[in-house]
């Protein structure tokens, strides 16, 4: 490429290789060269052209209408524009964050792109001078960027900054493109300043940690040269604008001696009542301001805030000839410090030297720089040090010496350091100390809320803007992901709705198998609902069950509501309330469920009754049996349905089950009888009490699962 080659017979090759290109590419001009030759392609395959034949009898010469529609009569201001993805990719898009690129998508045969040829070829002439930077792409031997940038169609218009494609819409008119350039710039990137925030605007250096810059000028408007210029400075400089022909700047303008017929561009830096450096023109340009910007873009003292700006001060020595060290300041904030501060300040101002950099740090916002080099030691702590350094390499390693005591700013102490400095020039061994430094913290970086609010902003933009302004190809995978979202959303809301009416519905069951399909649906969105639900309190609420409460708690319970109940004695009650509480707990942070017990010595002839709707057609055992009698019901559970009238029952955990028969409520009759028989003679103290409701958590999850087996009653019967 002649722009990378500087080689004189680079652009003839570089010529011979984009008509190859073109030739290869092109099926019917391969064709010619492969009929004609390299010779004859120029001239037999140009004269075979101009009487190529059309519908069996016409004939036109393409040359006749003088438009240049393929790339031999290209316009040759384009080709120093030319992008190619490569280049785009690592040149053109990193660029960006410094100046906002403005970008043609043109091809061959395009009527439109001949149209605005004109106006493109005014306005990049005129943006290239102040600093926008220019792009061309060939949409038919650069697919792959055009497709890349987005761009379905040729003439495309479009704009690139900090990595982000702006598509032009309106007419292609020169106001339209200088304004559409101007607004992909930040709007916040120069303030206006007059005489009543001019001191806050240059009193912000300490916060900003950077100079700021005033232009003064008679133009109502800020120039877009000042905008552009705001930008590629922007990480190193704050910008203010003074338009002296308003009202409310005659004090601004004579503080500073300003000629109002004279651009003029001031830096301020430490000191805001003179500036650090000034420069006047009646013709600003671009060279001049940025000569005039690169020498000024830091402090006298500045704070080192970040890694970044540490390397750029500091840089990291290359030779022996390019010795660079830094004077760093190790203070902190506050009245305290600023007596210290301060004589550092004049001292750098006085021995301000290409070879030197002076800096300062705030050690309770750098921790580990400060420890590193000032090792904890008593005689620095509470007070400045100051020390010289200089980087070795890129991994953090350094060589230093500390001056001896702390620094107070005296007079002894700027005779201290200049001796140093001057010993330093002759003797490099002076800094005999060494460290590695870890990375400086980013004490200016926005907080993570911010950042990710700043990001859902630009994405939002980008959709809204994508929404009205993209090829419909491109959103079509995004509307349909979207109408599948909300597709989904409203048949879960309908789904919803319907099992909720159908569960309030009242339903009795002629049969129990039937009963039990009818409603496992209906409870099992109950019991999903209830799942998800949180404990809402500290402590679980369990009642009594008794006469008086007896038709609220239970008889009259509403739709869809449900009583777990457990069954104690007077002996057992503080030991099986206190496990029953442990086992519940993580399930009542549902207002569906209520929690009570029965006391077992008042209501025995109640649950017996309820019991004999759990068996099946097994043999019932006689009630007169001593057995039945003494049989121990204690730390059984019943969770009861008043309204649909059916319950569920936990059996004790026994420690030779294996989880088989934790109280499903399957084969209760079976082993009603097997413990009837062969364990009647066990008492609670063979096995612990609380060890009853063991695993009764697992059956209050099959329980909201509606996956237990339902015992259906026909009415309840009344609690004596």
């Amino acid at each position: 490429h002649p722009d990378k080659n500087k080689d004189p017979g680079a652009e003839d090759k570089f010529i011979q290789i984009s008509k190859a290109y073109e030739i290869l590419s092109n099926e019917e001009k391969r064709a010619n060269f492969d009929r004609y030759g390299a010779a004859g392609e120029s001239q037999s395959y140009s004269q075979h052209r101009q009487f190529h034949h059309f519908h069996e009898g016409f004939y036109f010469d393409e040359s006749f209408f003088h438009f240049p529609f393929n790339s031999e009569r290209r316009d040759t201001s384009d080709e120093k524009y030319l992008l190619h993805y490569s280049h785009y990719i690592n040149e053109i898009v990193p660029d960006s964050f410094k100046k906002p690129y403005l970008i043609k998508i043109t091809s061959d045969w395009c009527f439109s792109c001949i149209h605005i040829e004109p106006v493109w070829k005014e306005v990049a002439q005129e943006l290239e001078v102040l600093g926008v930077g220019i792009g061309v792409v060939h949409a038919g031997y650069e697919r792959r960027l055009a497709h890349h940038l987005g761009a379905h169609s040729t003439p495309s218009l479009l704009g690139l900054i900090n990595g982000k494609i702006t598509f032009f819409h309106n007419a292609v008119i020169r106001e339209n493109l200088r304004q559409f350039v101007e607004n992909l710039l930040p709007g916040n990137l120069v303030e206006k300043v007059t005489d009543k925030n001019y001191i806050r605007f240059l009193s912000n250096w300490k916060k900003k940690n950077k100079p700021h810059v005033l232009l003064f000028d008679h133009m109502p408007v800020v120039p877009l040269l000042y905008k552009l210029t705001a930008f590629a400075y922007r990480d190193y400089l704050s910008f203010g604008y003074v338009y002296v022909g308003l009202r409310g700047t005659e004090e601004l303008s004579r503080q500073y001696n300003i000629n109002v017929y004279t651009p003029t561009m001031m830096i301020f830096k430490e000191h805001i009542d003179r500036p650090a450096d000034v420069v006047q023109a009646r013709d600003m340009k671009k060279q001049l301001i940025d000569d005039f910007l690169s020498q000024n873009k830091f402090l006298v003292v500045a704070r080192l805030t970040n890694q970044r700006l540490f390397q750029e001060l500091c840089p990291v020595k290359k030779s022996h000839r390019q010795r660079k060290h830094c004077v760093v300041l190790l203070t902190g904030e506050g009245d305290k410090f600023a007596e210290a501060y301060e004589a550092f300040l004049s001292f750098a101002v006085a021995n301000t030297k290409d070879t030197l950099k002076f800096v300062h740090i705030y050690n309770d916002r750098q921790p580990e720089f400060a420890d590193a080099l000032l090792m904890d030691e008593e005689k620095y702590r509470g007070k400045s040090a100051v020390v010289i350094l200089e980087r070795r390499n890129d991994a953090g390693k350094i060589a230093y010496k500390t001056l001896e005591e702390a620094w107070q700013g005296s007079n002894e102490d700027n005779f201290i350091l200049l001796d140093l400095l001057d010993q330093l020039r002759t003797d490099p061994g002076l800094l005999s100390a060494e460290t590695v430094l870890a990375d400086l913290n980013d004490e200016l970086a926005p907080m993570f809320l911010i950042r990710w609010l700043y990001s859902t902003l630009d994405y939002i933009s980008d959709c809204w803007d994508s929404l009205f302004h993209s090829n419909w190809r491109e959103m079509m995978p995004l509307l349909s992901l979207l109408f599948s979202a909300l597709f989904i959303l409203f048949g879960t809301v309908i789904i919803q709705a319907f099992s909720d009416s159908s569960d309030t519905r009242d339903s009795p069951p002629s049969e129990k198998e039937e009963s039990a399909t009818k409603t496992e649906k209906n409870d099992t969105s109950f019991s999903k609902e209830s799942n998800s639900r949180i404990p809402k309190k500290g402590f679980v609420e369990v009642t009594e069950l008794t006469d008086i409460n007896y038709n609220s708690n239970l008889v009259r319970l509403r739709p869809g509501h449900m009583n777990v109940v457990l069954i104690l004695s007077n002996s057992t009650k503080t030991a099986l309330l206190q496990k029953f509480a442990l086992e519940v707990y993580t399930f009542t942070g549902s207002s569906s469920l209520h929690f009570s017990f029965l006391s077992l010595d008042k209501h025995r002839g109640w649950l017996e009754y309820l019991l004999e709707f759990a068996q099946d057609a097994a043999p019932i055992p006689n009630q007169y049996d001593k057995h039945f009698l003494e049989r121990d019901y204690t730390g059984y559970v019943l969770a009861l349905n008043g309204h649909k009238k059916y319950f569920c029952l936990f059996k004790p955990h026994r420690s030779g089950d294996e989880g088989g028969t934790l109280g499903s409520g399957e084969d209760y009759d079976s082993s009603l009888h097997t413990e009837a028989r062969g364990k009647s003679s066990c008492s609670p103290g063979s096995r612990s009490i609380k060890n009853k409701l063991h695993k009764l958590s697992f059956w209050m999850e099959r329980l909201l699962e509606g996956s237990l087996q339902r015992f259906y009653i026909p009415s309840w019967p009344t609690l004596d």
